[in-house]
């Protein structure tokens, strides 16, 4: 199988789960290729798509005839594509494959979407893609990643017959190390953006020291929130007890949450409508056997089950979270009873492996129902 896996981004920080599926997806051959728009797709380790050259000479036949360059871009990509014998693409966004699906369609390429959160939620993104009605008569197969967004992309018109749910998988290293439970802190990954509400966070645990006045607040990423958070705790004179560390390697986070209590996120629905799909850091924190602290959001009470794996409370009750922290703080016994089991449940139904070995398999399926 000849793979091309399209994104918009290269590598971004926050897109883990991406990278994932690049590295460890077998492929007789495999192309990534990224970038936001057809005139500048990039193939990695091997140049831009379009030559060019090309591309200006698409572009002063276009002025000369009146031609449409959009679709003399989308011709050339299929012409391109084509030479690269491509058997399957894999596009990650739905949004990103309502840009390529017209190209691949010409080059006669069966492709699967990769829906993750954003893309299947927020309503502007909806209104501006007509509901997706056109990417899911194109499209064979199409990929969600919790039932709340495989329910949401039925009622937006998703054939079944069509829809895959596939929740992915943490990264093995996360695996690798027992939790130690060595410092009492709460460790938070995650961007720092609207449907993640870090600024939540950071209150539910200002009652927790209360009880516990040692007790860390550790916040990692980055976002348009991250001036805010940094003001609310200074306003709130946690500067000792919380502290935002920036963007992190997945080693370093694989080292906090060996160290840490539990991982915390008070993930909610956005004013926009955006969602989460299922956090990775949900699914990381588990396999390091580490309890999670967060909402009935999205894909996150189909992997984390209240008072079994995790503790769960509804969006926006931050009282409710700050005493699910308290439990935490107040047991580590309770703690580590948690994580065992989300550990354990993790490696059982939502391992890497696992996932990457059902989208391999609905990829093999895209390649065979193009013959038949």
């Amino acid at each position: 199988m000849n793979l091309a896996i399209f994104s918009p981004s290269q590598n971004p920080y926050s897109e883990t789960f991406i990278q994932a599926h690049k590295n460890y997806i077998k492929a007789d051959k495999l192309y990534y290729i990224y970038g936001g728009s057809l005139q500048n797709m990039t193939i990695e380790n091997n140049g831009l798509l379009i030559n060019p050259k090309i591309k200006l000479a698409l572009k002063a036949i276009a002025k000369l005839t009146r031609k449409d360059f959009k679709k003399s871009i989308e011709n050339e990509v299929s012409k391109q594509l084509k030479q690269l014998k491509i058997d399957v693409a894999l596009v990650e966004y739905g949004t990103h494959a309502m840009r390529l699906f017209p190209a691949l369609i010409k080059a006669n390429i069966p492709f699967v979407v990769h829906f993750h959160g954003y893309d299947a939620s927020r309503q502007e993104v909806l209104d501006k893609n007509d509901n997706y009605k056109a990417l899911f008569k194109a499209a064979t197969y199409v990929i969600s990643v919790s039932t709340v967004m495989n329910d949401k992309l039925l009622k937006l018109g998703c054939p079944e017959e069509k829809l895959i749910y596939n929740v992915y998988g943490a990264n093995p290293i996360f695996k690798k190390h027992e939790p130690k439970f060595s410092k009492k802190q709460a460790v938070a990954i995650g961007r720092f953006v609207d449907k993640k509400a870090p600024y939540y966070t950071i209150l539910a645990f200002k009652k927790v020291l209360n009880k516990h006045p040692e007790a860390q607040l550790l916040m990692a990423g980055q976002g348009a929130l991250w001036p805010t958070c940094k003001n609310l705790i200074k306003y709130l004179n946690l500067e000792n007890n919380v502290k935002l560390l920036g963007v992190v390697t997945p080693d370093k986070v694989a080292q906090l949450m060996q160290q840490s209590y539990c991982f915390v996120q008070h993930s909610i629905t956005a004013e926009s409508g955006d969602q989460e799909g299922t956090p990775l850091a949900v699914l990381e924190s588990a396999l390091s056997g580490l309890p999670v602290v967060s909402t009935n959001h999205a894909g996150i009470p189909d992997v984390i089950e209240h008072e079994k794996t995790g503790l769960l409370c509804d969006e926006h009750d931050v009282d409710h979270m700050s005493k699910n922290l308290i439990r935490i703080f107040d047991d580590v016994n309770y703690a580590k009873q948690l994580g065992q089991e989300a550990r354990k449940v993790h490696i059982k139904k939502f391992s890497l492996e696992k996932h990457i070995k059902s989208l391999e398999d609905t990829l093999n399926k895209a390649v065979s129902k193009s013959f038949s």
